[in-house]
């Protein structure tokens, strides 16, 4: 019993460690949903958006992380913005689901340029099913009990927006928490460190020669004891309607990219992921959905 322990609090302490680099969720798509991890971007232009976002990681891995986000914004006068939104993330018998309230707001900063301050307040719900575990002792580990928890958590962010750029920088969850513990040899144990999220995009607009919009931009993630990740993302938008991109991310991810504008409205969007590293290259590809809606 002892060494079943010791052997499930080693392996739990050992994959928190590896999931440093991406305790939060990531999302091909970031460009359209960037409110999940940055505040001031509620009621960003005067926009009220509802943003969906479904991604399903690793097809070659059986019970491998699958996210879902929602998020609505809403610009509520007085330079005021408002949103809401929810990150669901579902790992093997682990699930969690982040939820935030944002406030932003607006200072003018110039004749075409706006300066967005954003405060993020939720929590997180965390829990660990372990009646589906199959051990060989015909009764229950109590080292295998289940976890139930809410963290609360609070976040800033700031946008700096141009009708051509944007920068961005935010800490959506600021607070060091303990999702888990290790009490009397039972393992429980995972921790939730601050990431620091900083984005950056230009618009080439092509439009006195010819129908198109260049549209770089990057994400890097920072977290303490981690490598950085680096997303560098291209999409060429043609005629207002059409988007069709690459993506890079600095741990050997590639992904190709597809938006389609079907009115004023709506937006709909498709990553399709690919990891050629040596240790994850047989876990396959990602399917990354997202669907946006204006009012």
């Amino acid at each position: 019993m002892k060494i079943i322990k010791n052997i499930l609090a080693g392996a739990l302490l050992l994959f928190s460690s590896m999931l440093f680099a991406q305790q939060e969720s990531i999302f091909t798509t970031y460009r359209y949903h960037m409110n999940v991890v940055n505040p001031a971007y509620a009621g960003v232009d005067g926009e009220t958006v509802i943003t969906s976002t479904f991604r399903r990681q690793w097809t070659g891995v059986k019970d491998a992380p699958e996210t879902q986000a929602v998020s609505f914004a809403t610009s509520v006068g007085g330079n005021l913005g408002l949103g809401v939104s929810m990150v669901y993330d579902k790992t093997f018998i682990e699930k969690q689901t982040q939820l935030g309230i944002d406030l932003s707001y607006k200072l003018q900063i110039g004749a075409l340029t706006d300066l967005y301050l954003g405060l993020k307040a939720g929590g997180n719900f965390y829990n660990v099913n372990t009646s589906g575990l199959e051990t060989y002792l015909p009764q229950s580990d109590p080292a295998l009990s289940s976890i139930s928890e809410f963290n609360p958590n609070v976040g800033i962010g700031a946008l700096l927006k141009n009708e051509k750029y944007f920068v961005s920088l935010s800490v959506p969850r600021m607070l060091n928490t303990e999702r888990a513990k290790n009490n009397d040899g039972y393992a429980s144990v995972a921790t939730d460190r601050p990431h620091i999220y900083l984005s950056s995009g230009y618009n080439f607009d092509f439009g006195t020669i010819t129908p198109l919009v260049l549209k770089p931009s990057f994400m890097l993630r920072y977290v303490n004891g981690a490598p950085i990740s680096l997303d560098v993302n291209t999409m060429l938008q043609i005629q207002e309607f059409f988007e069709i991109g690459a993506s890079y991310r600095t741990d050997d991810v590639f992904a190709g990219l597809i938006n389609l504008t079907i009115s004023n409205r709506m937006m709909l969007g498709y990553a399709y992921e690919v990891n050629t590293g040596k240790v994850l290259a047989s876990a396959k590809n990602s399917n990354e959905f997202f669907i946006r809606f204006k009012f």
